[in-house]
């Protein structure tokens, strides 16, 4: 019960802060971070191999260096995280 009223939180918190780039990745490697919880609590309840939740952690890191990069990008290119000042449509 706990677990979800987490991730329903990181949920609000990733579709109501949309105006800094940074924000929105804390919230959703929080939202991550919550998911890698439950299912570790699941998979050790069940008494499964935990292989599979190593495998999650690698796909989350990758993903949050993906998203660091992008933020990084966007930084150098535009001065600042801000959605407002992102134009996708520039040539």
């Amino acid at each position: 019960m706990m677990m979800s009223l987490m991730f329903i939180s990181g949920l609000h918190v990733f579709c109501s802060k949309r105006k800094h780039l940074l924000a929105m990745l804390l919230s959703l490697e929080f939202m991550v971070l919550i998911s890698f919880m439950l299912l570790f609590f699941l998979l050790n309840t069940f008494s499964c191999e935990l292989f599979f939740s190593m495998v999650f952690l690698v796909f989350s890191v990758c993903e949050g260096a993906l998203g660091l990069s992008i933020l990084v990008s966007m930084i150098r290119t535009h001065g600042n995280d801000f959605f407002q000042s992102f134009v996708v449509l520039q040539c």
